[in-house]
């Protein structure tokens, strides 16, 4: 079921990323998630197919488009790849660039944005900290001016592609306490004190590289600012809008994965002389699934759309991500039910998204954090 905003260009860009990830992940995904990593090349090749570019401009190497396109690709890549670990690691991008784009110089631009949209180096984005992590105007790691160059000291954990990264966009305390104390800094890989201490091992997302970065005596140059000192805590803000319109958007491919596995895999098992689907209570079970999923494409196609708009969409971006992430969920735990005994084996495609499927309520701001965004937002 498409989004409501969708046209004939969305739809031809579907069926485009659509063979991309058919040709070039769907037979490997597996492989990938279980020994937990993709090859670099995928970066490059989804360069050249122009889906790594989809969202950004032509003026930097994109392809053009905006967040409706983004959605649109995300999920088809989701729906015919296969591997939502690959998915999330091939598009860490989608969180790096924006504030670079939207903060940065148009030299810095050039140095960081095009290399990574040709699929020549890799970007991530660094906010979370050990000692906390929806809490941003916390974070401890700091940067302290030295000349030409910031020294940095801290560390940052949960950093999606953070092994293989070029460049980190980094969240850092140039000033004092609090959100008016922070900025932004592009550290790039091989800076000296910057190392990757660990790789961390998760429940989910397996071909998805996460890891620790830890910056000891870390000298990053002054020109890799991004807009002014001490105000990176608003392009934060901004980017965490459509991160949080991103997972929503892959909880919807998710749930619509795992929705299609499981009507299929209804038709075809038999139980006591006929198709499982023929049970009242599967049947009312996938009819439950398929309203959950209806509800969440809804809701965050309409978020998305006012967003496009130009309308400020805090408080509904919050709104749509716990909706999305819940009915993730619940679909993917009503699909592992309905396959029985196979849906709890790693072969089974809907064991992986249940895993998958428990990191959206955490990721990009806890359900807890969005019920208060909402609550402080809507004035109650």
């Amino acid at each position: 079921m498409p989004y409501l905003f969708e046209t004939e260009e969305h739809a031809a860009l579907r069926a485009n990323v659509r063979r991309f990830a058919a040709k070039h992940i769907a037979p490997y995904g597996f492989e990938w998630e279980e020994t937990g990593d993709f090859p670099r090349e995928l970066y490059s090749e989804a360069a050249r197919a122009g889906v790594l570019g989809i969202g950004y401009p032509e003026a930097y190497g994109g392809t053009g488009g905006d967040l409706g396109h983004v959605l649109v690709a995300s999920e088809e890549m989701i729906l015919a790849g296969h591997s939502v670990g690959t998915t999330v690691g091939l598009g860490s991008h989608s969180i790096a660039l924006p504030p670079i784009l939207r903060f940065g110089s148009e030299a810095q631009r050039n140095e960081f944005v095009v290399p990574v949209l040709r699929g020549e180096k890799v970007s991530a984005l660094a906010i979370t900290e050990p000692g906390g992590g929806s809490d941003v105007a916390a974070l401890a790691t700091r940067a302290r001016r030295d000349g030409d160059y910031y020294v940095v000291h801290g560390t940052k954990t949960f950093i999606t592609s953070g092994c293989r990264a070029d460049l980190v966009t980094t969240a850092v305390r140039t000033g004092g306490e609090g959100h008016g104390g922070i900025s932004l800094l592009v550290i790039e890989k091989g800076t000296a004190g910057f190392t990757v201490s660990k790789r961390l091992r998760k429940t989910g997302w397996w071909a998805s590289d996460t890891a620790e970065l830890s910056f000891d005596e870390c000298r990053v140059p002054v020109r890799n600012l991004l807009g002014e000192e001490n105000q990176g805590f608003i392009a934060i803000m901004l980017n965490f809008i459509t991160e949080r319109l991103y997972l929503a958007g892959q909880c919807v491919a998710i749930g619509e994965l795992a929705y299609r596995e499981s009507m299929r895999y209804a038709r075809d098992r038999r139980a006591f002389g006929r198709p499982i689907a023929g049970f009242q209570v599967l049947r009312h079970k996938l009819a439950d699934m398929a309203s959950a999923l209806a509800a969440a494409r809804a809701l965050t196609g309409e978020v998305a759309t006012r967003h496009l708009r130009g309308e400020v969409v805090t408080s509904l971006a919050a709104m749509a991500k716990n909706t999305a992430s819940d009915m993730c969920s619940f679909v993917c735990d009503a699909a592992v039910q309905i396959h029985g005994g196979a849906g709890y084996m790693r072969e089974t495609l809907v064991e992986r998204l249940y895993r998958d499927a428990r990191i959206y309520p955490i990721g990009g701001g806890t359900r807890e954090i969005m019920n208060e965004v909402i609550a402080k937002l809507e004035g109650f």
